[in-house]
């Protein structure tokens, strides 16, 4: 049985650099994930540098990792696959998990 599990981003693009800037809550409190990318809003390549990003902080490959709604728009809903949604959850929360370098 394969997991998957979902997650709200929202995301910015041309941001500068690719980053995980962390956790903030919307108007009606449900938690979602900022995320900065330097490729533009064009032909998918901000969900694809997202896409990528997420799955390289996660240690997952890339197609693990898929936006599953919200491709034009700021808040968007990216499906992880291989992660239950507690994996998920615990890896985004540990300490470090945001940084890359």
């Amino acid at each position: 049985m394969s997991h998957s599990a979902r997650l709200a981003v929202r995301l910015t693009p041309r941001g500068g650099r690719d980053q995980i800037d962390g956790w903030a809550m919307d108007p009606a409190g449900r938690p979602f994930l900022k995320i900065r990318v330097s490729a533009p809003p064009v032909e998918g390549e901000a969900n694809s540098a997202l896409e990528k990003l997420l799955a390289k902080t996660l240690g997952l490959a890339k197609s693990s990792v898929k936006v599953a709604s919200g491709t034009t728009a700021r808040l968007k809903q990216v499906e992880v696959g291989g992660l239950s949604q507690a994996d998920l959850d615990q890896r985004l929360a540990k300490p470090g998990a945001f940084d890359l370098s």
